[in-house]
């Protein structure tokens, strides 16, 4: 089976139990691929967590469920030291961090603090607990959703933290065909519980390693740069992408290119790719604020203004 033809299948599992979403089960699917981390911001009772949930249960991969509430503490994710009076030895106790897809449910309804606690596992895989560091199963990926900051009782996200989700999607409520396939499909039984798994841990460490070694020509990074550079440069912005959010880009676009069965990025994958990646990655100013703009409405002038290049294939 192709690598395309895979992504494929699993993604039409999942699509067994959320319905009308395609295009956000494509995205979670190009950050799984690219190593990188979701963060699912939408209103409650879109289905956040049951996407997730049906991603874990088609993956045959250990899922755990980490659900943030303003009193878990930062030892609950990454673990504990414990000492044992019969061997007179300290034993670490994992936290619920260690798994291979890991949900992160309402992570802004705890702690800042708490939050934080996710960093070092976000970025290199592990987590450091009494001196000791404690290597994460691979694949690995964290899935957090969060209500509108405007609900009540939710924490901001430090800009660290938000830096460190690959992509960022909302799923929107289903249309209203959608919503009457939803009541249908749930009339008798949960679909979630007889999902099956169609693929392996092993599959997707495949699938990472076929990603990078997709082309990415030398005019296709000058288009990147160019574009992250751009968003440092505007004067409606006041924090632009990091070099953490090139790199981002460079990885969903050659996912995104595996994705389309190609083994070349073009600048379209590019172009797709750069509003789930860079839109949280950017602080507009006040006076972007005051005129209405939006992080995606900027984003759109600077792609129109950046020249396209040419590939060869």
């Amino acid at each position: 089976m192709q690598a395309n033809e895979k992504i494929n299948f699993i993604i039409e599992n999942i699509e067994k139990v959320i319905v009308g979403k395609r295009a956000s089960i494509e995205l979670v699917m190009i950050a799984l691929i690219s190593e990188g981390h979701v963060l699912i911001e939408d209103v409650p009772g879109v289905g956040k967590t049951l996407l997730v949930s049906a991603l874990a249960k088609s993956l045959n991969a250990i899922f755990r469920r980490i659900q943030f509430t303003p009193d878990v503490l930062p030892s609950d994710i990454t673990g504990f030291s414990v000492y044992n009076q019969k061997s007179g030895e300290f034993e670490f106790r994992h936290g619920a961090v260690m798994g291979n897809i890991v949900l992160a449910d309402e992570i802004n309804r705890t702690s800042p603090k708490t939050q934080s606690s996710l960093l070092e596992a976000m970025e290199e895989g592990q987590v450091t607990v009494d001196g000791f560091t404690y290597e994460l199963p691979k694949p690995f990926i964290v899935l957090a959703t969060q209500n509108p900051i405007e609900y009540l009782g939710t924490y901001p996200l430090p800009e660290a933290q938000i830096d460190r989700f690959f992509l960022k999607i909302e799923i929107g409520y289903p249309s209203k065909a959608e919503e009457s396939a939803i009541l249908e499909l749930y009339r008798s039984n949960e679909p979630i519980n007889t999902l099956q798994a169609v693929a392996s841990s092993s599959d997707i460490i495949a699938l990472q390693a076929l990603s990078r070694s997709i082309h990415v020509d030398a005019a296709i990074n000058d288009y990147i740069v160019n574009i992250v550079a751009a968003t440092r440069n505007n004067p409606l912005i006041t924090l632009g992408a990091s070099v953490r959010g090139s790199l981002s880009l460079f990885r969903a676009a050659q996912a995104k290119a595996m994705f389309c069965g190609r083994s070349f990025v073009i600048p379209d994958d590019v172009k797709e790719m750069i509003f789930p990646v860079l839109s949280h990655r950017i602080i507009l100013s006040s006076e972007a604020k005051l005129s209405n703009q939006t992080p995606k409405s900027i984003l759109h002038e600077i792609l129109n203004r950046t020249a396209v290049p040419g590939v060869k294939r």
